[in-house]
């Protein structure tokens, strides 16, 4: 009986072992309604770190930086990335201030800041104004504040970076090429790359060490993102190569959820679809 209470007791605590990340984007209404009980349901769907995607004036999710550290903390959640999208050359400084309060250890910048970014709402495409020379310039200068900060800066990619501009350049290629490593590295978007018709692990290889954090999410057969596992994407391919692209941390989003999926039921999905992979 003692064994066999023993055995169970072993059981339960694998069950509720965490592993994985999340990039709170997935969840941004839920966020907005009741962000400790949405954090609460990440948790419980078995996720071990996080990635915020909701700074506005100094604060996280409408809290201070050391609340929602704090808050984190008693749900078992751990602080890794934040998107900060409204980055500047003139916010910066306390922008990473505060992201260091609250824990992270990446400042990711995921569009081209400072009004760079585009999107053409008829077609549906991303895409930047002004030059790649101009945000390699942007992302040194933001480099060097997040070390000052005792941050590692990251860039992650939509499908425009993987295309060439209208000079030939392929913008990604550029800022691998010519942005100090000791001052950014990328967050790979393997849907975004896929969709842009590219080989993350031809990128793993040509540049090793470089993707320190992965956004997994697949695509179903309408080229739309879905949970992770149910779609066409090759995880297990790119996950077998994961030492060379330098990854530390992956975080699973999905920017859209259809045919009435909820997206605190695709989390679930794809919690179970990164275990099936592989990840851990």
């Amino acid at each position: 009986m003692a064994i066999a209470i023993f055995m169970l007791g072993t059981v339960t605590t694998f069950a509720q072992k965490k592993f994985g990340g999340l990039a709170l984007y997935t969840v941004r209404d839920d966020m907005g309604k009741d962000a400790k009980a949405t954090l609460q349901a990440v948790s419980d769907a078995g996720y071990k770190n996080i990635e915020a995607a909701g700074y506005e004036d100094g604060k996280y999710y409408g809290m201070t930086p050391a609340d929602f550290k704090g808050l984190l903390k008693s749900l078992k959640l751990k602080p890794i990335s934040t998107h900060q999208s409204a980055v500047t050359l003139d916010n910066a400084d306390q922008m990473m201030a505060d992201a260091k309060a609250a824990g992270f250890k990446y400042f990711v910048v995921p569009i081209p800041p400072m009004g760079m970014f585009t999107f053409n709402q008829e077609n549906m495409t991303m895409g930047m104004t002004g030059t790649i020379e101009e945000l390699a310039e942007i992302l040194t200068t933001l480099g060097e504040k997040a070390n000052k900060a005792g941050l590692k800066l990251l860039y992650h990619n939509h499908d425009f970076e993987f295309k060439k501009n209208e000079n030939g350049i392929v913008p990604i290629d550029y800022l691998l090429e010519n942005v100090d490593p000791k001052l950014l590295n990328f967050q790979m978007d393997l849907y975004w790359v896929t969709k842009a018709e590219a080989n993350p692990i031809a990128y793993f290889n040509k540049y090793p060490g470089r993707f320190k954090i992965w956004h997994v999410k697949d695509m179903d057969e309408q080229g739309r993102f879905a949970p992770v596992g149910t779609g066409s994407i090759g995880f297990e391919n790119i996950l077998d190569n994961k030492e060379l692209s330098g990854m530390k941390y992956y975080m699973v989003e999905q920017d859209m959820t259809f045919d009435g999926l909820k997206p605190l039921e695709a989390i679930k999905i794809s919690h179970e679809g990164i275990k099936e992979i592989g990840f851990k």
